[in-house]
């Protein structure tokens, strides 16, 4: 059997001025794309042979250009194309938060150009982010459409590997497969969603319950992506028959599924301790032990924001009364102070202006700064995937106890080999503010205390105050429902 594989993922957040351009994407090829994809082993085992597309994966970052768009979904379906007489199946990887210049969703596009082309039949396979947006024909388009289960995402492996075996069980058997797809009147952002809360726990324990019935093949709740206004926005399930034989009783399934997530719309928070601004930073300060971490959850690059923002150092620069504390900032994505840093050698001083003025939230902050490492994210990963994330140099800000990762990527910080890469111990900072929204499984591990400071920006956290103008109403929690 010959399995045509590709990768396009993207959560672009229409919050941010940026686009994202090719220049932004990794993107690979032929073998490499493969090895990139995490199935090279399964398909192995089971011989068969995996046809490579393209490997495009832009991370969290700003709505896509077109012609960007276009090249990644040419190269994607001209090599589909030329192997189509020989391809039995596709499994494809993909976000589901895309967003595209005068196109809208790239993952619906690219799955309506596929059906186009290779018919109503040809088994198509799908893994994808919680955080990505549904509708009908874009899940009833693939015969199996999977997302992880935990929040962060820590099941990308287990749930390639589920998705794959399952893709490979229908071209051995080639029977027939039809995706339910139910939409919830819910809009949730991730940090409501964590999946140690919750009620994602119970959430997630009835999920795995529905899949041990034999009748049912697979079944996945998708919180959704509230970053860009679309009709498409908003919570759904997917839950798939083992065999269309049992098409009504998974619309039976389908049904209580949708019931229990909705009786429970009440119960969803924000995980773990949330203060404004003012708050966290005294609670920081006043916390006996370390390491302290304080999350920018406005400008959280997982998320899509750029990780620019100069709020929270403004803040602490400004401080009266420290106490001794010892501060890391991981990181400030400043591609033009990166550019001046890397022409310097380590133990240099210079005057830097931080920021990217984008908006008042990322203001130039005039800074003497020595330079006391240079690195590059090119041997960590992030839960299992390998890529190069990009540059980061560490300077201490004179006469002050802070110290700055500046990189030239809006990439998070959020597992120790980052940390690494950075020359940094996070144990020999009092207090680390890192530009996500919850905090991370190894920053909650290790983390005395974390707080998720309630900061504006791109990935403002109160859902309901959100300007959404195309989304399905009513939707709790913006209406009263």
């Amino acid at each position: 059997m010959k399995i045509f594989v590709s990768k396009f993922v993207l959560e672009a957040n229409e919050n941010i001025p940026m686009k994202t351009d090719l220049e932004n994407m990794d993107i690979c090829y032929g073998d490499d794309c493969i090895e990139r994809m995490q199935i090279k082993n399964d398909g192995l085992a089971e011989k068969i042979e995996l046809i490579p597309g393209i490997y495009a994966d832009g991370a969290s970052n700003g709505v896509m250009k077109r012609t960007a768009f276009e090249y990644i979904e040419e190269k994607l379906l001209s090599t589909m194309k030329e192997n189509l007489k020989e391809i039995d199946g596709i499994y494809l990887h993909l976000h589901g938060a895309s967003k595209v210049e005068e196109i809208g969703s790239g993952d619906h596009h690219i799955l309506r150009e596929i059906r186009k082309i290779v018919g109503p039949y040809l088994p198509i396979a799908i893994t994808c982010d919680p955080h990505g947006n549904l509708n009908k024909d874009y899940v009833e388009n693939a015969t199996i459409i999977r997302s992880y289960r935990e929040s962060p995402h820590t099941d990308i492996n287990q749930t390639i590997e589920f998705v794959f075996q399952n893709l490979i069980s229908i071209l051995k058997c080639r029977k027939t497969v039809t995706p339910i797809y139910r939409k919830l009147p819910l809009i949730l952002g991730g940090e409501q969603s964590v999946s140690s809360d919750e009620p994602v726990v119970s959430i997630n324990k009835y999920l795995a319950e529905i899949e041990m019935d034999s009748r049912i093949m697979s079944a996945s709740w998708h919180v959704g992506y509230i970053r860009h206004d679309t009709p498409d926005a908003g919570c759904g399930i997917v839950v798939i028959p083992n065999d269309n034989e049992h098409y009504d009783y998974a619309e039976t399934v389908a049904d209580n599924l949708e019931n229990y997530i909705w009786e429970r719309r009440h119960t969803f928070h924000y995980t773990g301790l949330t203060k404004s601004p003012e708050e966290a930073l005294k609670m920081a300060i006043e916390y006996n032990d370390k390491p302290v971490f304080i999350t920018d959850s406005g400008d959280n690059v997982t998320s899509g924001a750029m990780g620019a923002n100069t709020f929270l150092l403004n803040q602490i620069l400004e401080l009266s009364e420290a106490k001794g504390k010892k501060f890391l900032f991981a990181a400030i994505h400043d591609k033009k102070t990166y550019s001046k840093l890397d022409k310097l050698k380590v133990d240099d001083e210079t005057d830097i202006l931080l920021g990217m003025k984008l908006d008042e939230l990322s203001s130039e902050v005039e800074l003497r700064v020595k330079v006391k490492a240079k690195g590059r994210q090119r041997e960590t990963k992030i839960f299992g995937e390998d890529g190069d994330f990009g540059g980061v140099i560490t300077v201490s800000v004179v006469d002050r106890a802070i110290d700055i990762l500046i990189t030239d990527t809006n990439h998070p910080f959020v597992e120790h080999p980052q940390f690494q890469a950075a020359s940094v111990d996070w144990n020999s900072y009092d207090i680390v503010v890192v530009k996500i929204g919850y905090a991370f499984p190894e920053l909650k591990e290790h983390g005395k205390l974390c707080v998720m400071s309630l900061t504006k920006g791109a990935t403002l956290q109160d859902t309901a105050s959100l300007p959404f103008k195309l989304i399905m109403r009513p939707m709790f929690p913006i209406d009263d429902i």
